[in-house]
């Protein structure tokens, strides 16, 4: 299920791409499968189409899905582009963290944390 935060720092959009990947990391959606339309996202999620169509424009982009005229967006042969999109952003905020002083063994201990979590199947994204 493709989830946004509207009171989080992230950009809208960019939490639709987050949250497509990691809908195709974790499975949910396989290549070529086809993923909910835009209208119909912006709809469930009360946004504007247009965030959503931005979303998907990146995500085209990056070679993560491809659109069909007529028939929607499906998931292209992504090949852990889906993953590699992920890891990029956690190593980015990562490095961001480190930057701002975080400790380097709390975030550490936040990733063991979040894995365990995981693991019990406790992480939804």
């Amino acid at each position: 299920m493709i989830t946004i935060d509207i009171t989080g720092r992230t950009p809208i959009y960019e939490q639709i791409c987050k949250s497509v990947c990691g809908e195709i990391a974790r499975g949910v959606y396989k290549e070529n499968d086809r993923i909910p339309a835009a209208r119909a996202l912006a709809k469930e999620l009360g946004l504007n189409p247009n965030t959503v169509a931005k979303a998907y424009s990146i995500l085209e982009r990056d070679g993560i899905i491809y659109s069909v005229a007529g028939k929607g967006c499906f998931v292209a042969k992504h090949e852990g582009k889906a993953d590699k999109r992920l890891t990029e952003d956690f190593e980015r905020k990562t490095k961001e963290a480190l930057s701002a002083g975080v400790p380097k063994q709390t975030l550490i201990d936040i990733v063991e944390s979040a894995a365990a979590e995981a693991e019990k199947g406790g992480n939804e994204q």
